[in-house]
C-alpha cells in the first residue's frame, strides 16, 4: 500500500514539475495543468471538508479580485463573453498555487523535483541560446532576429522573460538543496551564463527584472550573499564587453531607452518607456478617466483601444493590453481592481523594509533567505515601474504563481499542522 502511494506522489510531482519545460512550447499544456490541478485539489478539499489552504489574507484578497473581475464582466463590459475569457476562471491560479503549498507538505521531494527540471531547462536553453548566438541559428535551424537570442521559443522572443521570472524560485531551491562543492561551482557558472543571456535576448524589462531581482536578493539575503555577487559582477563585466562589441544591442538596451526617457538630447519629446508604450498608456489611461470606479472589464482594452475618443496616435496606441500591469487594471478594472495589486506590491515593499531594518539593526530576520529569493520573484510580478505583458495572460500568471505558492507554504504551513 505504501509503494502505491509513493508511486502515486512520484508521478505526481512529475506532472507538477512538467510545466517548467512546458513552458517553453507555449501555454497550453501548462495551462491544462493548471486547471486540471486546480479542479482535483477542490475536489479533494471538498471530500475532505478542509479550506484552511484557503484561509489566509492573500488567498482571500485574491478570491475577492476574482469575484470582482467577474462581476465587471456582467455588468460593465460591453462584450461579456469576450471579458469572461480574463475573467471567469482566473481563479485556478489561485487554487493552483494552493496546489503547490499542499504538495511541499505532503512530500518535501516535490522540491528536489523542481530543483532539477529547472536546472535541466535553464542548462538547454542556455547551451542551445550560445548556439544560436554564435551560429546565427539554434538546434531547431531558427535563425537569430537582429542580435535577439530567443532559443526555442522563436519568434515568440521571450527567452529573457523565462529565465528571468524563474530566476529567483531557481536560487531559492538552490539555498535549501544539500549541495556538494562541485556542484556549487557548476551553479556560480550557469548563473553567469544565463544573466549574459538574458541580455542577449535583447528583452529589456527581462534584464530590468534579473538586475531587481539579484540587487533585492543580495541586500537581503545572509548566506550566498557573495556568492551571488561575484557572478553577478562577472556577468556585467562580460555584458559590457558585448556592449562596446555591438552597436545593435547598446543601441537597443541603453541609447534607445535613454533617449525615451530623456536622458539623452535627440529630441524634445519625452515619452513614458519607449515612444509606443507611451501611447499605449496614454489611451489606456484616457480609458481610465471615463470610468475611474470600475473600468470598462476585463479584455476590453484590445476592443476600445481604437475608439477615437481613447486613442493618442493614429499608429502603435491600440495592441491587446498596455504593457503595464497597474496601467491596464486602472483601464479595465479601475481604481478597485488597481488597489488589489497595488495592495500586492506595498505588502513585499513593507515585508522587504522590515528585513532590511532587521539586518541593519542586527535583529533577528523575519524571513530566511529561501524566503527572500521567493519574495524576489513576486517583487517582479507586481513591480509597477516597467513595461510588462498583458496582466491575464496565461502563461504569465502560471509563470508568476510558481513561487507564490512556495512562499504561501513557507509562511503559512505551520497553520495547517
Amino acid at each position: 500500500m505504501n509503494n502505491i502511494k509513493n508511486h502515486n506522489s512520484i508521478l505526481i510531482n512529475l506532472i507538477i514539475t512538467s510545466i517548467i519545460p512546458f513552458l517553453i512550447w507555449g501555454p497550453f499544456f501548462p495551462d491544462l495543468i493548471v486547471s486540471a490541478s486546480a479542479l482535483y485539489f477542490l475536489f479533494y478539499l471538498f471530500k475532505k471538508n478542509n479550506f484552511n489552504y484557503f484561509n489566509n489574507k492573500p488567498l482571500i484578497i485574491f478570491f475577492i479580485f476574482c469575484i470582482y473581475c467577474i462581476l465587471i464582466s456582467i455588468f460593465v463590459s460591453q462584450d461579456t463573453m469576450l471579458s469572461f475569457e480574463s475573467s471567469l476562471f482566473y481563479f485556478r491560479i489561485g487554487i493552483f498555487s494552493c496546489y503547490i503549498w499542499y504538495l511541499i507538505e505532503k512530500d518535501r521531494n516535490i522540491l528536489r523535483y523542481f530543483y532539477f527540471v529547472l536546472i535541466l531547462c535553464f542548462l538547454v536553453l542556455v547551451l542551445d541560446g550560445y548556439f544560436q548566438y554564435f551560429t546565427g541559428a539554434n538546434i531547431l535551424g531558427f535563425k537569430i532576429i537582429g542580435t535577439r537570442v530567443s532559443s526555442f521559443f522563436g519568434e515568440e522572443k521571450i527567452l529573457g522573460s523565462y529565465l528571468s521570472r524563474l530566476f529567483p524560485l531557481l536560487f531559492a531551491l538552490f539555498l535549501v538543496k544539500q549541495k556538494q562543492k562541485f556542484e556549487i561551482y557548476f551553479i556560480g557558472f550557469l548563473f553567469i551564463l544565463v544573466d549574459v543571456l538574458i541580455y542577449l535576448s535583447g528583452e529589456r524589462s527581462s534584464f530590468f527584472f534579473l538586475n531587481l531581482s539579484t540587487i533585492f536578493i543580495i541586500i537581503l539575503i545572509k548566506e550566498y550573499q557573495k556568492f551571488r555577487l561575484f557572478t553577478f559582477t562577472v556577468a556585467t563585466i562580460f555584458v559590457v564587453v558585448i556592449t562596446l562589441n555591438s552597436s545593435q544591442l547598446s543601441d537597443r538596451m541603453i541609447k534607445w531607452p535613454a533617449e525615451n526617457m530623456g536622458l539623452i538630447k535627440s529630441s524634445n519629446e519625452k515619452t513614458i518607456f519607449t515612444k509606443g508604450h507611451d501611447n499605449l498608456i496614454r489611451t489606456a489611461y484616457n480609458m481610465f478617466e471615463e470610468k475611474p470606479i470600475f473600468g470598462h472589464g476585463p479584455k476590453m482594452y484590445r476592443v476600445l483601444c481604437n475608439d477615437e475618443r481613447y486613442e493618442v496616435a493614429e499608429e502603435r496606441s491600440c495592441r491587446t493590453h498596455p504593457h503595464n500591469f497597474y496601467i491596464q487594471l486602472l483601464a479595465e478594472t479601475g481604481i478597485i481592481g488597481f488597489l488589489f495589486l497595488l495592495s500586492a506590491f506595498c505588502y513585499v515593499l513593507f515585508t522587504a523594509l522590515k528585513q532590511f531594518k532587521c539586518i541593519f539593526f542586527r535583529q533577528k530576520r523575519p524571513l530566511s533567505d529561501y524566503q527572500v529569493c521567493l519574495l524576489a520573484g513576486i517583487l517582479i510580478t507586481v513591480w509597477p515601474f516597467s513595461p510588462n505583458g498583458n496582466f491575464f495572460n496565461n502563461w504569465l500568471m502560471i509563470v508568476y504563481s510558481l513561487p507564490v505558492g512556495f512562499y504561501l507554504q513557507s509562511i503559512y504551513s505551520k497553520n495547517n499542522k
